[in-house]
């Protein structure tokens, strides 16, 4: 099991309760969509399967670690090779190429620079922009530059993507040609978590758990069927 909550709680310092005792587990080589209103806390769930921030109550295991038994550098150690993450803003650098925006996100792992620039290009290709290394940001599409977003989260081989409403800034179209990438990935082996607002997108996904309120009201499907097809220029 790659994500364990059990039981979860989060309370911000203003008493806003964000969770409110939230069960959820995933299994490796699941695509599953955490999906829910904005306020619903399906962020503060990202925070937390991220290691990003610490449950106020309860257990969070990530790849079989308990996260409040890990130091901050051992979770930043954990983070580093179990986890990839793609946001609904790029966080490209702008004058940087596409390649070297891939292979600075190795910069911590203590790789190299160009064994970090072979697995950037090696990356690029399985987003299908072996053809844009060189290309920078302001030279490729809205589509395009989420692809590098989505090469430089995977460039590690992390066993479990994060996505966060990924095609939210993206058109139609390019908002397919990422959700392909993301489905080629999962039929590669990863574990592929999207949150996101978009019941369309949650539908795409095999498996949805809906929350609301800080809570769970709904997880149903099989993460690890193969998503539905999305059509080139099909709303997203």
């Amino acid at each position: 099991m790659i994500v364990d909550l059990r039981q979860v709680t989060k309370t911000y310092a203003d008493q806003v309760q964000a969770l409110r005792g939230v069960d959820l587990a995933v299994e490796g080589g699941e695509l599953l969509a955490i999906v829910g209103p904005s306020g619903s806390g399906k962020s503060t769930m990202l925070h937390l399967i991220g290691t990003l921030d610490r449950p106020t109550t309860g257990t969070v295991r990530i790849a079989g670690y308990d996260v409040a038994e890990l130091s901050d550098r051992e979770l930043s150690a954990l983070r580093g090779r179990t986890l990839g993450f793609v946001f609904q803003q790029f966080h490209l650098a702008p004058g940087v190429s596409a390649l070297d925006n891939v292979a600075d996100g190795l910069l911590y792992t203590g790789t190299p620079l160009r064994v970090r620039r072979e697995r950037a290009a090696a990356a690029l290709e399985r987003v299908g922009l072996g053809h844009r290394l060189a290309h920078r940001p302001n030279q490729l599409s809205g589509g395009e530059q989420q692809r590098v977003a989505v090469a430089r989260a995977v460039a590690g081989d992390p066993p479990l993507l994060l996505a966060d409403e990924p095609t939210g800034n993206l058109d139609s179209s390019a908002g397919a040609e990422v959700l392909g990438v993301l489905r080629d990935l999962h039929a590669a082996g990863t574990t592929i978590a999207i949150i996101t607002h978009d019941a369309e997108i949650a539908e795409w996904c095999p498996r949805q758990v809906r929350v609301r309120d800080g809570q769970i009201v709904d997880d149903h499907g099989d993460g690890t069927s193969a998503p539905a097809e999305i059509t080139k220029g099909a709303r997203t």
